[in-house]
């Protein structure tokens, strides 16, 4: 389904469920359950609506940029970047593409089953009621992929919001943003559905001094739709349930260079508020990446065909079932759970465009399965001290796997690898300790290991970015981290929260795409590459140590908020045997320094006035540090103001200084930039 079709498929269900919004309200729902008694301990960073819907750029992933150590792979954004290069991870434990931080919508995980990217642009802000960043590996009820941290985003509540609400932005280059949120309450249930469309005919990913007649601006055209229903189906047991339905299309600033993303999300949680406490989640993803790639020569006046990626349906499936049986307030708490994870994809494409047509074709892909159980005990033996501690054991298995590439002319199979299935159990854990130093500040300390399987992209895929190549690596192991933190919290006034957190974290067997080769040759698995291209397989190194800081500020003094933060990292690579040239260096794009704060007035009911600055400090283009791009400095700003009532006037700056920020580096020394300034002007309607 287009975009524009599912934006209006939105409006009309918004009308309806506007018309069925006159029911007798009610605030009875519980949505999940209570946060665990032991997360005192871990580092924990809430965003709350206000701080969701206050973005310049109306984007989720630069919204998290306020969470010290957030990073996605590249800096550009869910409107230019390529969607596989937008994971997630934290505390500079970066280095691929694949997300390194668990991202959960209500409970299900939202990244790709295939390639582990994150659908941000089908990801609202003003959906939410918040989001909850945990930064250390995840272990207990969370397993696989919290290896980084885990980001919680849950729905708002029906109940609680107006019954209809729109928003329309209009900004440069022809942008247009606009969401419809319709939200009601049923007696005892509530239900809210929600849209999105968002247009652009986009900037130009090149410089000036770089372009060529074949670069044409980087243009989009995104949708979404989703339903979140809520009601009581028995005495202290609630049904919460999901549905989101995606499509994202880009031209990544080359004529015949495309992506589509394609997706349904669907969830379904039943919570149990009774004297046993307990949650049954079941989740279900559909999704389909489409990309094709043009070769550009030197003077950038020739594109070429040179791959189709024309269908990557990837599916992923799964469950949890959490207890906490009734126990004595001196015995403190007890999680128990089971989950179950599965993931399958494929790609299918094209390549090696000869004589006008594509020679070669590639069928790679497999299937994924974890299942585990856990426990984790939370307490509180003295009135301010809290003590917790968790573990699990999964066992997981990959199989099925296979790289198939052929001659389309001959038939032939030039590759045609079928490696062994595998499995293995994998215990993980966490512990931590909080303790209340009087009222107005908290000591804590935690130490975890956690795992990540290796994506089915990782394992299978291998792939092109400019003249540069990179092979897959079936035999790639998990990646495992082991970490300590300890830090303190400091309330200084009811409204003023300080805190600073120091960590150390080792990631044994880090995946990484290392450099083997340069061309002109050929190559394993991917062919030939051309001179100036670079040839690399995906590798488990050694490790990746990363010790640093994180500091946060929060506070309001009668209109004012301030809300900063500042996260040192510094990552190191410890690599060997073919990987032995990285040994030292630092991850690719991962900065040492990030710096993020917003300064807010609300000079009267409704109205905001606020300025937001990020800072990335230089960082590492690729693996073996030769190219290098420099920090990038951003301001935005954002006001609103009521015009009357129910209706307030939207101004927004994207890079108010239209700063030129690096996002990438090719062989050839060709820049891609990221977002340059943006204005917007936009109208809020709410009933």
């Amino acid at each position: 389904m287009r975009p524009a079709a599912l934006f209006t498929l939105a409006l009309l269900a918004s009308g309806a469920a506007r018309g069925a919004g006159a029911a007798e309200t009610s605030d009875i729902i519980v949505t999940g359950l209570p946060e665990p008694k032991g997360d005192v301990a871990y580092d924990i960073v809430t965003l709350t609506p206000d701080r969701l819907r206050a973005s310049a750029s109306g984007r989720l992933e630069d919204v998290l940029r306020d969470v010290a150590g957030f990073q996605s792979f590249r800096r550009t954004d869910s409107r230019a970047a390529n969607p596989t290069s937008q994971g997630a991870t934290l505390r500079a434990l970066g280095g691929n593409a694949s997300s390194r931080a668990l991202v959960l919508l209500d409970g299900a995980p939202l990244a790709d089953p295939f390639t582990g990217y994150v659908p941000w642009s089908a990801l609202s802000p003003g959906r939410l009621g918040a989001v909850r960043v945990t930064r250390g590996a995840g272990a207990g009820a969370f397993g696989t992929g919290a290896l980084a941290g885990t980001i919680e985003l849950q729905t708002a509540d029906p109940t609680r919001a107006p019954p209809l609400q729109g928003e329309l932005d209009y900004g440069e280059r022809k942008s247009l943003s606009a969401e419809a949120i319709a939200s009601a309450a049923l007696g005892q249930a509530g239900v809210s559905l929600f849209g999105r469309y968002d247009r652009g005919d986009g900037y130009f990913l090149t410089p000036a001094n770089q372009r060529g007649p074949v670069d044409i601006p980087a243009s989009y055209k995104q949708g979404s739709v989703g339903l979140h229903g809520e009601t009581p189906v028995a005495a202290h047991t609630n049904l919460l349930v999901n549905v989101l339905a995606f499509d994202d299309q880009r031209i990544q600033g080359l004529t015949g260079t495309t992506t589509e993303v394609k997706g349904v999300d669907a969830g379904a949680r039943l919570v149990g508020a009774g004297a046993w406490r307990w949650e049954a989640l079941g989740y279900l993803q559909l999704m389909n990446f489409t990309n094709t790639v043009a070769a550009v020569d030197a003077a950038r006046t020739i594109q070429t065909p040179s791959l189709n990626e024309y269908d990557t349906p990837a599916t992923g499936w799964g469950g949890k079932l959490e207890v906490r049986p009734p126990l004595n307030p001196r015995a403190g708490e007890l999680r128990l759970g089971v989950d179950v994870r599965d993931a399958t994809g494929h790609t299918h494409e094209l390549s090696r465009f000869l004589a006008g047509r594509f020679t070669r074709s590639l069928n790679a892909g497999g299937h994924e399965r974890v299942f585990g159980g856990y426990a984790e005990w939370g307490a509180s033996p003295l009135q301010s001290l809290t003590l917790t501690v968790g573990g699990r054991l999964d066992h997981w298995s990959i199989d099925d796997g296979e790289i198939v590439a052929t001659n389309i002319q001959t038939g032939v199979p030039s590759t045609n690898l079928k490696p062994p299935n595998r499995e293995k159990w994998e215990p993980t854990a966490r512990g931590g300790m909080a303790w209340d130093i009087g009222a107005r500040a908290r000591l804590r300390g935690a130490a975890y290991f956690g795992y990540r399987l290796p994506s089915l992209n990782e394992l299978y895929r291998p792939f092109r970015v400019g003249l540069d190549a990179t092979a897959a690596n079936f035999a790639l192991t998990p990646e495992r981290l082991k970490g300590v933190e300890a830090g303190i919290d400091i309330f200084a006034a009811p409204s003023v929260r300080l805190s600073l957190t120091a960590f150390a974290n080792r990631l044994d067997g880090a995946i990484a795409n290392v450099t083997l080769g340069a061309g002109p040759g050929v190559f394993p698995q991917v062919g030939f590459v051309a001179a100036g291209g670079a040839y690399s397989q995906r590798e488990n190194l050694s490790a990746i140590v990363a010790r640093g800081v994180e500091a946060e500020a929060h506070g309001s003094w009668g209109g004012w908020r301030l809300d900063a933060s500042y996260a040192y990292t510094h990552a190191r690579d410890r690599a060997s045997g073919a990987a032995a040239a990285l040994n030292g260096l630092p991850p690719a794009q991962t900065p040492a320094h990030q710096l993020s704060a917003t300064l807010g007035f609300v000079p009267r009911t409704d109205a905001l006035l606020a300025v937001t600055g990020h800072y990335a400090s230089g960082q590492s283009e690729n693996d073996l540090a030769t190219r290098r791009l420099t920090g990038a400095a951003t301001m935005d700003a954002l006001a609103q103001w009521p015009l009357t009532r129910g209706v307030t006037l939207i101004l927004r700056a994207e890079n108010l200084t239209n700063a030129q920020i690096e996002s990438g580096i090719s062989a050839t020394g060709l820049i891609t930039l990221a977002s340059p300034r943006t204005l917007w002007v936009g109208v809020r309607a709410g009933f």
